[in-house]
């Protein structure tokens, strides 16, 4: 009988215990790293570990100071939490909205360091907003005490489709003037380290997955209703980009045959009904003046008729256009973000009652319908989540650049 062959000397052997601790515990950092802070259970059905095993390794992470383990709540009930310890890497986030432009930085492990938000004018130029955007970001760099070369990279939302084949905001974004136009470019050379750019709906959806409360949701339909209607698709777990990386363009789906002409040139799109670019619109109107989002959310909480019909019909119309998602695709989960959050059940109502009058009924009735919990920040969230979980599966920002949607 031949004896196992040795292992070399000062080599582990592959197939030892020892070796395979090591990369089950590299294996559980990378989780943390790019998914935040997760129970164990959570890190069981990601790792596939068994919870025996990630147990045992978690306790030996924490006695060498590399995660520290607190107590949360998980499903109602109590459980332990594992994040990964500080370490000196540092990403950015950069989400540019029709009129804001924000900035956060966070370490791996999903530890928010800062964030800040400046207003933009209308229109805004895309060298004036970058500009804004790179102020931000250094000044972000010195109230933290974080070296620029620290940064790993910065994630940038845009309101618009993006032709991942290009990296170039292709007609119909909510920015006019960003068309066109390689912002990558010019992102990286006044930011001074690499970008990666994303459409903002697929950034909300990623912020739900990493940042909210669906870090164990497989597929998720993230909704952000403002001055345009566009979606973000998680499936299997993923982002889903499609053939050009022109996803989730629910806004320019037809509710009205017979409807108002859309910016996009068809008729009758979902954001000429139920956009907050429409409901001042509509609301403003009567009064001879421009309202804003805030006093439309201010006015349905007071209980104003008007307000609350304008959002009940804008409600019935996103629900009729999510279920023919949740028709295809099938979700868990659908979740809203955008300025008009604060309405919750106000604005879930209407859109609940859209989705089961047009969906199948088994799937209407076990898609969970929700209100964000990250308000207006997951957008930039999930910008700076695009850069932590890249650099978490060993590519750099840089390297993923080109094959980035």
């Amino acid at each position: 009988m031949t004896d196992a062959p040795r292992a070399k000397p000062g080599r582990e052997n592959p197939g030892s215990q020892s070796a395979l601790r090591k990369l089950n515990e590299q294996r559980i950092l990378d989780t943390l790293a790019s998914h935040g802070t997760l129970t164990q259970a959570g890190l069981a059905r990601v790792t596939g570990l068994s919870t025996a095993t990630v147990s045992n390794i978690v306790k030996t992470l924490a006695a060498e100071n590399r995660v520290e383990t607190t107590s949360v709540t998980s499903s109602g009930r109590r459980a332990l939490g594992v994040s990964l310890l500080d370490v000196s890497d540092v990403a950015a986030g950069i989400d540019f909205g029709r009129s804001h432009v924000r900035v956060v930085l966070a370490r791996p492990g999903f530890r928010l360091l800062d964030e800040a938000s400046a207003a933009l004018p209308i229109g805004h130029r895309v060298e004036d907003s970058i500009a804004i955007a790179a102020r931000m970001l250094t000044e972000a760099c010195e109230r933290t005490g974080t070296n620029p070369r620290q940064l790993l990279g910065a994630g940038i939302g845009v309101p618009g489709p993006i032709d991942h084949r290009t990296n170039r905001v292709i007609h119909g974004a909510i920015l006019p003037d960003w068309v066109g136009i390689d912002i990558a470019e010019q992102l990286r050379s006044a930011l001074g380290i690499p970008v990666i750019i994303d459409n903002d709906s697929n950034l909300g959806a990623l912020a739900q997955v990493t940042w909210g409360e669906h870090q164990t949701c497989a597929n998720l339909c993230f909704l952000k209703i403002g001055s345009g209607i566009g979606s973000g698709l998680i499936l299997n777990g993923s982002l889903y980009y499609g053939h050009l990386g022109i996803t989730g363009e629910i806004g320019h789906s037809t509710i009205f045959n017979q409807g108002l002409i859309c910016r996009c040139g068809n008729r009758g799109c979902l954001e000429t009904v139920a956009s907050t670019f429409t409901m001042t619109q509509m609301l403003g109107h009567a009064e001879g003046r421009s309202i804003t989002v805030e006093e439309i959310i201010d006015r349905a909480l007071g209980g104003d008729s008007a307000t609350l019909r304008v959002i009940d019909d804008a409600g019935v119309a996103v629900g009729h256009a999510l279920a023919n998602v949740a028709n295809l695709i099938n979700p868990e989960a659908m979740v809203i973000g955008g300025p008009l959050a604060p309405l919750g059940e106000l604005l879930l109502d209407p859109i609940r009652r859209g989705l089961n009058r047009h969906a199948i009924p088994v799937v209407g009735e076990n898609t969970s319908l929700h209100m964000s919990m990250l308000g207006d920040r997951a957008e930039a969230l999930g910008a700076v989540a695009l850069v932590l979980r890249q650099d978490a599966s060993g590519h750099s920002p840089d390297r993923r650049k080109a094959t980035s949607r």
